[in-house]
């Protein structure tokens, strides 16, 4: 049959197929812009309009490689340096702080489903770049996966509270969730103790300090960090913490240079996994993006809380020339 024959125009296809149709001469049968275009009879702009559409519809779902990621030369020099299993380093595109973010988030959700297995408990942090990962998950079903919120919730005005993210990630995987129903952060130690001892409290605290498996992130110390923001630490608490040495926060308790965690006023009112928990896990996966952030990287890894990392080019640059 001549090719010619193959042929059809816009207008003998039209509405939901030609964007199916666009979509799989491009990625399916190899054909560039053009070739598509001629062969509907409109401009390559409008066949760009039609691919864009095929993957806003999910009927096109791109995934990267991540052997291009993981042989990276900083990924590499992570992975030596700090004993990782494997380190996945972005680049940062254009230099918007925003950009990179959502390049690391995505990076970490194509990825978290090969790292995570049936049975697995997966006990999940909070936080933005928490919630940006699980945004970008695709839906994918792991046959007996349990996702165990590590912190109580905070009063975070911007909707990324651990519980979300906690049932985010879950829902993501179709998996069974644990959520621990209480503050973060507590008014006094007296409280905290009080809650502890509730059997509903105490059976989640026992729960979710069971797990094999761990997703977070990791915030600065300035004062305009998510830490004060959502009411876990007033500037005079992050300003003690500063001083005894806090350079982190991981999973609501602060860190010091070596990813020690620093006692302090705050400790008797957290609701949450004890950090010394979080060490040396079957699998902790650490997603870390932004300059500030580094020190704080930097000091989960070598306090041993991530065996792997996603981040960006310049923070692993930054994580590597700071780092020692």
């Amino acid at each position: 049959m001549p090719i010619q024959s193959l042929r059809r125009s816009a207008s003998q296809i039209g509405g939901h197929d030609i964007v199916i149709e666009a979509a799989w001469l491009y990625y399916q049968d190899g054909l560039n812009q053009n070739e598509i275009a001629a062969r509907f009879k409109v401009s390559r702009a409008t066949v760009v309009n039609y691919l864009q559409e095929a993957r806003e519809r999910g009927y096109v779902q791109i995934t990267l490689s991540p052997e291009a990621f993981k042989g990276h030369e900083a990924a590499l020099q992570l992975r030596e340096k700090y004993s990782l299993r494997e380190a996945y380093v972005v680049p940062d595109g254009n230099g918007e702080q925003r950009v990179t973010e959502i390049r690391v988030a995505r990076g970490a959700a194509q990825w978290l489903p090969r790292l995570v297995s049936p049975g697995d408990r997966l006990g999940v942090a909070w936080g933005k770049t928490i919630y940006d990962v699980a945004e970008f998950l695709e839906t994918i079903a792991v046959d007996d996966l349990t996702v165990l919120q590590l912190v109580g919730s905070m009063a975070t005005p911007y909707g990324f509270s651990a519980d979300v993210c906690s049932s985010y990630v879950a829902r993501k995987f179709s998996a069974r969730c644990v959520n621990l129903h209480v503050p973060a952060m507590l008014s006094s130690p007296e409280v905290a103790r009080a809650l502890r001892a509730e059997n509903l409290i105490a059976s989640q605290l026992d729960e979710i300090s069971h797990f094999n498996k761990t997703l977070f992130a990791v915030g600065s110390c300035t004062p305009d960090s998510h830490v004060v923001s959502s009411g876990v630490a007033t500037i005079e608490e992050l300003n003690w913490y500063i001083d005894h040495g806090a350079v982190g926060v991981l999973c609501g308790r602060f860190i010091n240079e070596q990813g020690d965690g620093i006692e302090g006023p705050l400790d008797e009112r957290m609701m949450g996994i004890a950090l010394n928990r979080m060490r040396n896990p079957e699998t902790g996966i650490l997603v870390s993006v932004g300059s500030d952030r580094v020190p704080a990287a930097i000091a989960a890894l070598r306090g041993g809380y991530a065996t792997h990392i996603v981040t960006n080019q310049s923070s692993a640059e930054a994580i590597l020339s700071l780092g020692g």
